[in-house]
């Protein structure tokens, strides 16, 4: 069982930036991030293997960065030029099979999600 625990959202202006952290009871290989906006399904932003190659979902290419520290379990998103549409709660996700070399984009491919932290983009 591996906890995932997300920290730093909170409420910024439409252009600002802001970095979400989530940190990991265990160790994590493919991991990426997840986004629920009101009345609206969980969509794929971002995801990072084992090996650091990454992948974005068209509508944060360019402004968001996902990283992570293998030495410390922690997986980040710095999201620069914040958009009021980029407001939502964000969870990031986890996969524990060590062979895994994917960078996932759907929920089924993830084993744990943390239950997230709210980041309110205004106008």
């Amino acid at each position: 069982q591996v906890q995932l625990v997300e920290s730093g959202g909170g409420l910024v202006q439409a252009g600002g930036s802001l970095r979400l952290s989530c940190a990991a009871s265990g160790r994590i290989f493919s991991s990426g991030w997840f986004r629920q906006a009101p009345g609206k399904e969980l969509e794929f932003v971002a995801a990072i293997n084992r090996s650091g190659n990454t992948d974005y979902s068209d509508s944060v290419k360019g402004r968001f960065t996902i990283s992570r520290d293998n030495a410390k379990n922690t997986l980040y998103l710095q999201m620069d030029s914040l958009k009021p549409e980029d407001t939502a709660v964000y969870k990031c996700a986890a996969v524990i099979d060590a062979s895994s070399i994917y960078t996932p984009r759907t929920i089924y491919e993830y084993d744990y999600f943390g239950q997230g932290t709210l980041v309110t983009v205004s106008s």
